[in-house]
């Protein structure tokens, strides 16, 4: 167990909850973790469980964090997500209250398309990432991260209160669904097996509630964390086992954790919450339309549409080295030596067989290509700045 919890330490992983306790055998703290509907088919299934954002989590299965890394680039995996706080939003007014919380623009939304978007504050911080779609069923369904679970559901409790209380027609419920991300460039193949609807006509970032495997209730988005083709599967908790147990059947599928997790998102070139985004940081690369920018009725509006429209201090870049891994925390230096950022994510690419990382340099030294230095155990090695993602995306598009 140990060896489980030093090996997300050294991926860089948050691990948010019961930090002192991370030294000892999850059987001491297990009664104050939360645990998914999937917990005891991890254990059946040989999961490593570890506590993260606090939930008891696997970080990995029987394979090495690398055999799954790469199993999920070249067939797919399936992914326990439910630790993710699932929400609906109700009411006429629905779009109202998500626009006055977020940066995005809901109202232009499809019907069963999805955005990513972000909370922010009024100081143009972000509170957090997080997908809403514009379901055909008359409401919007929000999925955010689970280390942000209680600070994100106080802010969406206290803006339905604060509209209701102006007569607004609005209402949240929590879904208590089990959430299965399946990853991987064959996902949609398996996937087709167990549903009647053309997964083809299901293009990236949008869902549709559908039978899967004989469970009914599911919504499916085209969407995930790992840069490959894939879907999230909202299931009932009741369910959950049998979705797993039947998409595991598939020789082309393999479970998955944590670890295999963050190392896939980092080679996608994608944020992980508290690490490479937080509230100190601005979403300055963040997707805002016309319309929301001339209104300007998001938290921090008065922020970030002048740093759209200007010039920002500083951008967060890629970086490659051939040293020891760039960790967290490591200090990006000029050639110089000079200190001019910090990485916030790091870890060895399995599919590069190179150290890849990100982190937050000014301006003038965020061009690909750029020679930098970063600071590892003391000792500073040569990085080079590099576009993302660092391993090629293949959502599918129509």
């Amino acid at each position: 167990m140990q060896r489980a919890v030093n090996m997300v330490a050294r991926l860089g992983l948050r691990l948010q909850a019961l930090p002192s306790a991370l030294g000892r055998p999850l059987c001491c703290t297990q009664d104050v973790l939360r645990r998914t509907p999937l917990y005891d088919f991890h254990l059946a299934n040989g999961g490593k469980m570890v506590a993260f954002a606090g939930w008891s989590l696997p970080v990995q299965y029987q394979d090495s964090h690398v055999d799954s890394h790469l199993h999920t680039r070249r067939h797919c995996s399936l992914f326990d997500v439910s630790h993710m706080l699932q929400t609906k939003i109700f009411g006429c007014d629905r779009v109202r209250l998500m626009e006055s919380l977020v940066v995005g623009d809901i109202a232009e939304l499809r019907p069963n398309q999805g955005i990513l978007s972000l909370f922010t504050n009024e100081a143009g911080g972000i509170l957090d990432d997080l997908i809403v779609t514009n379901t055909s069923e008359g409401h919007l369904y929000v999925v955010s991260n689970a280390g942000c679970w209680d600070k994100d559901l106080a802010l969406m409790q206290d803006k339905v209160r604060e509209l209701q209380n102006m007569g607004s027609d609005v209402a949240l419920e929590v879904v208590d669904n089990a959430l299965l991300a399946l990853q991987g460039p064959t996902a949609a193949q398996v996937l087709q097996a167990g549903v009647a609807e053309d997964l083809r006509k299901l293009p990236f970032m949008t869902s549709a509630v559908m039978e899967v495997f004989g469970v009914s209730g599911c919504r499916v988005t085209r969407c995930g964390y790992t840069g490959e083709d894939g879907v999230e599967i909202s299931v009932p908790a009741a369910g959950a086992v049998c979705l797993a147990t039947a998409l595991l059947d598939n020789p082309e599928v393999k479970l998955a954790g944590l670890a295999a997790r963050d190392s896939l998102r980092l080679e996608a070139g994608l944020c992980l919450y508290g690490n490479d985004i937080d509230e100190h940081t601005t979403p300055v690369e963040g997707s805002l339309r016309k319309r929301r920018r001339a209104a300007m009725d998001f938290p921090g509006a008065a922020v970030i549409v002048p740093q759209l429209k200007g010039e920002v201090q500083r951008k967060r870049v890629g970086l490659l080295c051939e040293g020891a891994p760039m960790r967290a925390h490591s200090p990006i230096l000029s050639t110089e030596g000079t200190v001019i950022g910090t990485v916030t994510s790091g870890c060895p690419s399995p599919c590069l067989k190179k150290n890849v990382a990100m982190g937050y340099v000014p301006c003038e030294y965020s061009r690909p290509g750029t020679p930098l230095l970063v600071e590892v155990r003391r000792k500073q090695q040569m990085a080079v700045v590099s576009k993302m993602p660092f391993v090629s995306t293949n959502y599918y598009t129509l």
